[in-house]
C-alpha cells in the first residue's frame, strides 16, 4: 500500500482513510477496495462517453425545480462541461441559461 491514499472516486475528497480491508471517505461515506479500478468516464443515457465541448440533446422533458419552466425533449445543448457532483454536466440551455444536468437525461449528438 502506498504511503498516500487515493482520493475518493465518488466525491474526489482527499480525506480517505483505511478501515479493515476497505478505504472509506468521511465526506460522502463511499467505501471501496484499494485495488478497485474505477471508470472515470461520464456516459450519456445510451452509454456514449461524453467529453467537454460535446453537443447533447435532452431525452425527456425536465421540470426545473422552483419554477414552472420545462426543458423540452429534443433541446440541443452545445459546449457542455463535465463536473464532479450529483449533476455531472454544466451547460447553458437555450432559453433557460446556465444549469446543471445529469448525464442520464441526455444523448450525445454525433458529429
Amino acid at each position: 500500500m502506498p504511503d498516500t491514499l487515493p482520493p475518493c472516486p465518488n466525491c474526489r475528497s482527499s480525506y480517505t482513510y483505511e478501515m479493515d480491508a476497505l478505504l472509506t471517505c468521511p465526506e460522502c461515506g463511499h467505501e471501496w477496495t484499494p485495488d478497485a479500478v474505477f471508470e472515470t468516464a461520464v456516459r450519456d443515457s445510451v452509454g456514449n462517453i461524453l467529453a467537454d465541448g460535446d453537443t447533447v440533446t435532452v431525452i425527456k422533458d425536465l421540470k426545473l425545480k422552483g419554477t414552472s419552466s420545462v426543458i423540452k425533449v429534443g433541446t440541443k445543448v452545445r459546449g457542455i462541461r463535465l463536473v464532479v457532483g450529483d449533476h455531472d454536466i454544466d451547460c447553458k440551455v437555450p432559453g433557460v441559461g446556465p444549469i446543471g444536468l445529469k448525464s442520464q437525461f441526455v444523448k450525445k449528438v454525433a458529429g
